[in-house]
């Protein structure tokens, strides 16, 4: 075989040929300085058109060879030949540890084909080494690849490379290489080494300069043969009559126009100042609160004094006194709507002054003894307690807080229907109303010439069971959910820190989520910050348990001094859904943080089912205020979150596209919000059975056929048709755009009837002329403009996983806090800051009540 071997000089043209008997070399040298760095680029173009066999070229270097044929054949999805007759390839430049060094480096050319003409040319590249701070522009296809060396300098630990285009196709990979030859720059082999991302228009990776022993990388840019990988379209090539499936397909220009930056990262004082940032904020609601509470119990301390200082001696002297005019002028429940309308706030005080009284004070009330002795004795009691002849000494004589461990649920002394039917109305004694009003029999057969009666529903016919009997129910909330904490979160953890390494050992930068322009790794961690941003929620989570061990405590010193506004007034005090949703917010934090250690498309429903929790948790604890003996146990509330989460994963996996999945999910959905409707307009007092159908017919009947006749509650009747309005336009737009992301869409459908019920509750509360106290009041205000600007944080949407990486990161962003911190880490603080605060007004909504008996708050 002939060798050929000449003398060859850079930036100059060689056109020549080669066959299956000729060996071409070309032999190059140039001058090696240590401390400049230069670029050496190969380009070369066949002329002939010899597919079949191409011509070889093998670059020789001092520590590296490199070789490629031309036509350059890359291979695609489903293994699709892509042929490229221009080549171009940057070579690796050896390191040299003298000043200045000759080297030498060899081109051969060869082919087993007929005679096959070419075109060689030898470069140096100017702008090898980039700078810090300046960008640079340039074009790189995928048989012509492009790669620029950067060198940190000193003081600088980490810099993030940022690469731009204002074209998102053709796709391309960024990829960042240690100074080793070969350098891997084609799309066959990019992702073998280093880190790389796919990038449409933007594209950034934070390096470390302690990952790399000389200090110094290989920023790589590679243009991919499809754009499949990037989200385009696969294109179409037809085939012509004579070609073969397995023909190379000739892709022409697909050159791509980019420009790459690099800067300096943020120092390690900046990781320091954020943590602190981050402490400081809300170590601050912990200071805010235990002002409130200093300030709260000199208040209370300031109060005791007062009273004890007014010695009051009607209470002394033993005689008896009437009934107050208020009393028979309206009725200590007129206030609520039924008999004559009045004060809701004087008629709280009355039945205070009437019901708190020393065990010496009676009424004389015309016609009272005659009803006493008509009146069955099961019912004596509480129609005592309606009117006024309640004593003390029946709150000293009841249980203090003994061991539960031999309390049931049925132990408590009531009817015996009430242990199955719900409509406890049926027990409600006989209320006496003026006597100028037209008299009314209370029983069949048992006309009062004086007394007409009412029947109503108030909180006391809901609060009948044993205290310790709820305390113990109302528990298992807290210690289920901590059990279901610790084996959700266990597998979680374990699973991230799996996803980590895995980045960490690929460097395939496309597994996670991230915004990679505010994305700061400490450690292990490749975006430290948005795991910090979720500390908020964990601490104020924690303060919130702090809180309601606090007011258990209070409580529970009150009933054990046998405090009668503990005993009798006021909402019933049960404190285990408050400690499991408090535990909840303390999850969402923890299992937030796991989520953005690597967001992805897989653990999406790590950030979100927390979230499911707190939400259902909201909407037990408002109902249980008004219901405290029918509320939910904790395993059917946790069955039926649970059900919900099932929904999400298989709306997530099934439910893209997916037109029967979104059928059926929107008829669960209306149907529930239905029987959720019939359940609040009702109180609870209606069962699903096998004749609600039945029943239903029978009040359209009664009601709309043989007579006109409007809702009995007309408010609530307004606001659960709103709200069912809201619900049916939810399912219907769920139903008509089929959203991606349907773990979110779900998440709003809670979110947006957890609001809904919080409004209903407000509204009947003043509607039943109740009052918000400042507190709450407050709460409400500040926590609503949180939730504002958390939620315009929220929608910024720096990153989405329902589109490919390469596009999510077009959304990527800068920080906006400290360099420090992105939108989506104010969302985590203004979003925990705003759940801390809804639980507040959860919490204090009803402190106006605390002095008010329970038989004077009505239900809803």
């Amino acid at each position: 075989r002939e060798v050929h071997e000449r003398e060859a000089q850079f930036n100059t043209t060689y056109i020549d040929w080669v066959n299956a008997n000729l060996l071409n070399i070309y032999a190059f040298n140039h001058s090696v300085r240590r401390n400049r760095t230069e670029g050496v680029r190969v380009s070369v173009n066949v002329l002939s058109d010899h597919k079949d066999r191409p011509v070889l070229f093998v670059v020789r270097q001092k520590e590296a060879v490199v070789s490629f044929q031309v036509p350059l054949i890359l291979r695609g999805l489903y293994q699709r030949k892509y042929a490229y007759q221009e080549v171009s390839r940057t070579l690796c430049q050896p390191q040299t540890k003298a000043e200045v060094e000759t080297q030498h480096f060899y081109v051969d050319v060869s082919t087993l084909s007929l005679n096959t003409s070419y075109q060689l040319r030898v470069t140096r590249v100017e702008n090898f080494v980039l700078r810090t701070n300046e960008r640079f522009s340039f074009n790189a296809t995928a048989a012509q690849p492009q790669y620029f060396k950067y060198e940190f300098p000193e003081g600088v630990d980490s810099v993030i490379v940022k690469v731009t285009s204002a074209m998102a196709f053709p796709c391309s990979v960024i990829s960042i290489q240690d100074i080793l030859c070969p350098v891997y720059d084609l799309d066959n082999n990019v992702a073998f080494i280093g880190m790389y991302q796919t990038m449409t228009k933007k594209a950034a990776i934070t390096v470390q300069k302690k990952d790399f022993p000389s200090h110094s990388f290989y920023v790589v840019v590679v243009v991919k043969t499809e754009d499949e990988a990037c989200g385009g379209a696969l294109p179409y090539y037809p085939l012509s009559k004579d070609a073969s499936p397995d023909e190379p397909v000739d892709q022409h220009n697909r050159q791509k126009t980019l420009e790459v930056m690099v800067s300096p990262a943020i120092t390690s004082e900046a990781y320091v100042r954020s943590v602190l940032f981050c402490l400081g904020i809300f170590l601050s609601f912990y200071v805010l609160t235990l002002l409130i509470a200093c300030w709260e119990s000199c208040r209370q301390h300031k109060r005791k004094g007062l009273l004890a200082a007014m010695d009051s001696p009607s209470l002394d002297t033993g005689h008896s006194r009437s009934i107050p005019d208020s009393f028979l002028n309206h009725g200590p429940y007129d206030s609520y709507g039924y008999g004559s309308f009045g004060n809701g706030s004087s008629s709280s005080t009355e039945g205070i002054t009437g019901s708190l009284g020393s065990a010496e004070v009676s009424y004389s009330y015309v016609g009272q003894e005659q009803f006493k002795r008509r009146t069955p004795s099961t019912l004596m009691r509480p129609l005592s307690i309606a009117m006024g002849e309640r004593s003390l000494e029946n709150v000293a004589g009841r249980p203090r807080l003994d061991s539960l461990s031999s309390v049931e649920e049925d132990d408590y002394d009531t009817l015996a229907d009430i242990d199955y039917d719900k409509n406890v109305i049926r027990t409600k004694v006989c209320v006496p109303r003026p006597p100028a009003l037209p008299a009314a029999p209370c029983w069949p057969g048992e006309p009062l010439t004086l007394l007409s009666f009412q029947q109503y529903l108030c909180v006391a016919d809901l609060a009948r069971k044993d205290k310790r009997v709820l305390r113990k129910k109302y528990q298992i909330y807290f210690w289920n959910i901590a059990t279901i904490a610790v084996f959700y979160a266990l597998p979680v953890i374990q699973l991230v820190i799996t996803y980590q390494t895995v980045v960490n050992v690929t460097g395939n930068q496309d597994i996670c989520y991230y915004n990679f322009l505010c994305a700061h790794p400490l450690g292990n961690l490749s975006a430290f910050n948005n795991i910090l941003s979720n500390l908020g929620y964990v601490l104020l989570g924690l303060l919130f348990l702090l809180i309601i061990l606090q007011r258990e405590i209070n409580y529970n010193r009150a009933l054990l001094r046998n405090d009668a506004h503990a005993l009798e007034c006021g909402i019933p005090k049960h404190f285990g859904l408050f400690y499991a949703m408090g535990t909840a917010l303390m999850m969402e934090g923890l299992l937030s943080a796991c989520y953005h250690v690597c967001p992805n498309y897989t653990n999406f429903q790590f950030d979100t089912s927390f979230m499911y929790m707190i939400a259902g948790l909201c909407m037990l604890k408002l109902y249980q205020k008004r219901h405290p003996d029918i509320n939910a146990s904790a395993y059917s509330a946790y069955a039926c979150l649970a059900l919900v989460i099932f929904f999400s994963v298989v709306g997530v996996v099934f439910g893209k596209g997916n037109t029967a999945f979104w059928i059926v999910f929107s008829v669960i959905h209306i149907v529930a919000t239905l029987l959720l409707s019939t359940q609040l307009y009702y109180m609870g007092r209606w069962k699903l059975d096998s004749g609600i159908l039945r029943r239903i017919l029978h009040v359209l009947y009664t009601d709309c056929v043989r007579q006109c006749s409007g809702p009995m509650y007309v408010d609530r009747m307004v606001l659960l048709v709103m709200g069912n309005i809201i619900n049916w336009s939810l399912a219907a737009y769920g139903l008509i755009i089929r959203p991606n992301d349907f773990a979110s869409y779900l998440l709003a459908i809670g979110i947006c009837n957890l609001l809904l019920y919080f409004a209903f509750y407000i509204i009947m509360k003043l509607r039943s002329g109740e009052r918000i106290k400042l507190i709450p009041l407050l709460c409400i205000i500040s926590t609503s403009v949180v939730w504002g600007f958390a939620l315009f944080f929220f929608f910024q949407g720096l990153s989405t996983w329902q589109k490919t990486p390469a596009e999510s990161r077009e959304h990527n962003r800068d920080c906006i806090l400290l360099d420090f911190f992105d939108d989506h880490d104010i969302w985590h603080f203004l979003s925990s800051i705003a759940m801390f605060g809804s639980f507040l007004v959860l919490l204090t909504l009803d402190d106006d009540l605390d002095c008010v008996q329970r038989d004077k708050i009505y239900v809803f």
